[in-house]
């Protein structure tokens, strides 16, 4: 008889086993009856993340009115029947909607589809030769290597094109330098697309980059009086992330909270005086007409227009405006006299100051000089053998703080050139205006923005910066020319409604 060979026992690891089979599923069935709990808890920790945030953002003087309206809501939602019940339910799916894993059930990632997979591969692909050393052991980034190593988040719209990303990067990448980060951030923004706004985010203790779209900034904002401080200009509005304080605005019949770039003037200022540049009809008049109509709350303006073209016309025969020139002549006229004004409120608050006395009524009231385009101005006075009208700006711009005068001066750039030296030394609150380079942005702020450039630049936007603060994006209200034909009924009806009254005429003898 032939030996009968008996049935293999399986064992190790991959033998079944009755009481681990049974441990199994009683732990899958725990997890299936637990994981709405956990969705729900999840989903109420990122709410009250959120609100802890907010409340942190919010400016002081907008909390008690919150406080009052969200203690108001809970006294009425209290005093209904079956309110608490409502209430807690309707918490509870918040929680639940908060905490869904959007990304894949259970926290699975879902894997993106065959085109998004492919455009993250080819832009870990481009980034291999900025984060990738020959000497590195375990690189992060190599040729052929696969992009779900190095990139931790990313999200894709509707259409398929990215609109967020989170990578990491290697820790010998200088990202210190700014040539450096500006080269990623121009790969970033090729590859990406073009259309959108981005902007990004490092995080060089962490060895991260977050690459986000930007909402585009509204261009429905007019010219109206702002919520501010005496002192304060609203130079334009940015991204609510950018600021901490937001003010009231009308853009036509909505009314609703944004976030304005605040410049502050004054003897406590430590950037008492403005330059804007801008391309050709991006806006830099419309700024400037804007920071004449809110200096004349509360001061008086003398404007020089060295263009020309009647921009300011409007403003003749106000209140508080002591003089609009346009001429070379008028021009050095009116600057001669505000660099002698300058220096006799000097004078004047020095008395007073050793003397022990409040500065006089004069000192105290802020002195405006607008100049728009003096390049042109200085070009006629050099072709006609006269003084050059921005040597006669040094004055007030090197004791204006103090004698509460204002300089604020507007340039193309084309003539950046033309400039005086004083000028550009002397006015570190800046605003770049137009379809600009990130290399003009850099070299008008002093510091590159960390945003990539508009696909399509709508008059008065662009970038601004107060002394050694961040760059903003900015986007100017709407300050047309009244006079314009073809400035809209509405919007010549609201820089009206702002100017001060005219000057009533003396009587003729």
């Amino acid at each position: 008889m032939g030996r009968r060979s008996l049935p293999r026992i399986p064992t190790g690891p991959a033998a079944p086993s009755p009481g681990r089979e049974l441990a199994r599923g009683l732990a899958d069935n725990a997890r299936d009856m637990l994981y709405p709990l956990l969705v729900v808890a999840r989903g109420l920790r990122s709410l009250a993340t959120t609100g802890r945030h907010g409340w942190g953002r919010m400016p002081r003087e907008r909390r008690g009115p919150t406080l009052l309206l969200v203690a108001s809501c809970l006294a009425i939602v209290a005093l209904v029947p079956y309110g608490p019940t409502l209430g807690t339910a309707a918490l509870l799916a918040a929680g639940a909607w908060a905490g869904r894993d959007r990304r894949g059930a259970r926290g699975a990632a879902a894997e993106p589809g065959e085109a998004e997979s492919g455009r993250l591969q080819a832009l870990y692909e481009a980034l291999v030769p900025y984060f990738s050393a020959p000497q590195d052991p375990r690189p992060l980034y190599a040729p052929g290597g696969d992009w779900r190593q190095a990139f931790e988040e990313y999200t894709f719209d509707g259409l398929g094109r990215l609109t967020a990303l989170r990578l990491r990067y290697p820790g010998y990448f200088t990202d210190g330098e700014e040539g450096a980060r500006a080269r990623i951030e121009q790969l970033l923004h090729v590859k990406a697309g073009r259309g959108p706004e981005y902007r990004f985010d490092w995080d060089e203790a962490a060895n991260r980059l977050a690459l986000g779209v930007l909402p585009v900034l509204p261009t429905d904002v007019w010219a109206q009086r702002f919520v501010t401080a005496p002192g304060e200009t609203v130079l334009g509005f940015t991204d609510p992330s950018a600021v901490l304080r937001t003010v009231p605005v009308t853009a036509g019949e909505e009314t609703y909270d944004a976030p304005p770039v605040v410049w502050r003037t004054g003897p406590r200022s430590t950037e008492p005086h403005l330059l804007t540049l801008g391309q050709p009809s991006s806006g830099v008049t419309t700024l400037l007409r804007s920071v004449v109509l809110q200096a004349l709350l509360h001061g008086d303006v003398v404007v020089v227009d060295g263009g020309g073209a009647g921009e300011y016309a409007c403003l003749e025969g106000r209140e508080g405006v002591l003089a609009v020139e346009s001429s070379l002549p008028g021009a050095l006229a009116v600057l001669e006299w505000a660099s002698h004004e300058t220096e006799r409120r000097l004078l004047a608050a020095g008395r007073a100051r050793r003397e022990g006395r409040a500065l006089p009524a004069d000192v105290r009231r802020p002195l405006w000089i607008v100049v728009d385009r003096p390049g042109a101005l200085s070009h006629l006075a050099a072709r006609d053998g006269r003084p050059d009208p921005q040597d006669l700006l040094a004055v007030p711009l090197r004791h204006g703080r103090t004698a509460q005068v204002t300089v604020a001066v507007g340039e193309q750039l084309e003539g950046v050139g033309r400039l005086a030296e004083a000028v550009l030394a002397h006015t570190r609150a800046r605003a770049v205006l137009g379809a600009v380079a990130p290399e003009q942005v850099t070299a008008a702020l002093g510091a590159p923005s960390h945003t990539t450039p508009a696909d399509h630049v709508p008059p008065g936007r662009g970038y601004a910066r107060v002394g050694t603060g961040p760059v903003h994006r900015l986007q100017v209200p709407a300050t047309p020319d009244p006079y314009d034909e073809e400035t809209g009924d509405a919007q010549r009806q609201a820089v009206l409604a702002l100017l001060p009254r005219p000057v009533a005429a003396s009587p003729t003898g």
